[in-house]
């Protein structure tokens, strides 16, 4: 049974392990994206959200305990700065775990893991959703609103344009006739 056993061992000494974890999130923070098995993927995002949180308030004290997890000071650096911008609004889930498939050597399962607000391509389908909407329902604020002498306006010149709309109707009809006398044309000076 697995009661209370909270801490995935990757089949390492705890020494490893957390080297190991601190090497990975060191390699995200300055990627911000990384292949790796979904176990070892799992285990990092464990070991990476609560530093991410803390970067949020730039601090002594969370420098300093973001640089007693991950052990690299350029790391702590580049977490503080570009990071910990982008992420500011998130209230969590900072990371995304991406299955990959299968690795060819040991057919291990294989894993994306990414920051969420670096990923320009999800980031762009979400905003284009968001600002879909239902045809005709604009708020109150974005419909403009229109007068009674710009009604007028409107008006005024939608009748002088419909003289034109005929002129275009006919353009079409003279510019075949014009294509079929030069293909006449053409047809004569090749028989010729």
């Amino acid at each position: 049974m697995r009661h209370g056993k909270k801490v995935m061992h990757l089949g390492r000494k705890t020494a490893h392990r957390k080297s190991m974890l601190a090497n990975m999130a060191c390699s995200l923070i300055a990627h911000k994206r990384i292949n790796t098995t979904v176990t070892k993927a799992k285990a990092l995002k464990q070991f990476i959200e609560p530093i991410v949180t803390k970067s949020k308030t730039d601090s002594t004290h969370n420098r300093r305990l973001a640089f007693s997890s991950l052990r690299d000071k350029n790391a702590v650096t580049e977490l503080f700065r570009t990071v910990a911008v982008k992420i500011a609004d998130r209230p969590g889930g900072y990371t995304r775990i991406i299955k990959l498939g299968n690795r060819m050597g040991d057919n291990a399962e294989m894993a994306l893991i990414e920051f969420v607000d670096f990923n320009e391509v999800y980031t762009k389908e979400e905003k284009q959703k968001k600002k879909s909407r239902r045809r005709g329902s604009k708020s109150k604020s974005e419909a403009p609103t229109v007068t009674t002498e710009e009604t007028q306006e409107v008006a005024a010149t939608e009748e002088a344009e419909t003289p034109v709309q005929e002129e275009k109707v006919a353009a079409p009809e003279e510019k075949k006739a014009a294509a079929k006398k030069e293909d006449k044309a053409k047809d004569e000076s090749d028989d010729a």
